[in-house]
């Protein structure tokens, strides 16, 4: 973490990768409810210009894993100032660790070694002013997706990501093998900062 931290710091090359970002991906405006097909070629064609996407090995390595959220403001790789090929980033509604999400990454984790990963780094990304707080009003729905019961929702402190990035470390860090490092991170959609509240044991 201490590294990825480090590396979102003010040196040239970042800038440079910064300005090229924000050459392809332009602010998105509330009145922006259609993006044409054409418009996304364009955009693409602006992206393969810069060859960013050249010589990226597969699997990709299991060095950085990232879960986080669907939310469109959220997006972990421009938060986080990642790469493509840098880590692998899934995405749920809140950024939820849940069942289905530990399935996954089992199961993504076989295309590399043949069985899943047990070192590198899972960095869990929750955020102020999450959606998955309106779901409160749909319990069965809810329960649904976490895979328990609706009366054990309060347990999964959907109301409050900085308490719920630290329930659900809790469950990673119960689940995945010792050797995988695992931070709970809160992006704050206001200021655009990321606050590490559960950072990882070993650092």
């Amino acid at each position: 973490m201490r590294e990825l931290m480090e590396r979102m710091g003010h040196s040239s090359t970042r800038a440079a990768m910064i300005y090229l970002r924000s050459d392809v991906r332009r602010r998105v405006c509330s009145e922006d409810v259609i993006i044409s097909p054409g418009e996304l070629v364009r955009r693409n064609a602006a992206f393969a210009a810069t060859g960013a996407f050249a010589g990226l090995p597969f699997p990709t390595s299991d060095t950085l894993q990232v879960l986080g959220c669907v939310d469109s403001r959220v997006d972990p790789g421009d938060v986080l100032g990642l790469e493509l090929g840098e880590g692998v980033v899934m995405r749920n509604i809140g950024g939820r660790i849940t069942p289905a999400t530990l399935r996954s990454w089992a199961l993504l984790g076989r295309l590399g070694q043949g069985q899943p990963p047990r070192s590198g780094h899972l960095v869990i990304l929750h955020h102020t002013d999450c959606g998955i707080t309106r779901l409160t009003d749909y319990p069965e729905q809810l329960a649904a997706f976490f895979e328990i019961p609706a009366g054990e929702l309060e347990s999964k402190a959907v109301a409050d990501p900085y308490a719920a990035v630290r329930v659900d470390t809790a469950i990673a860090r119960h689940t995945l093998p010792p050797s995988r490092l695992v931070s709970g991170l809160v992006y704050d959609v206001n200021t655009g900062l990321i606050e590490i509240v559960d950072p990882a044991t070993q650092e």
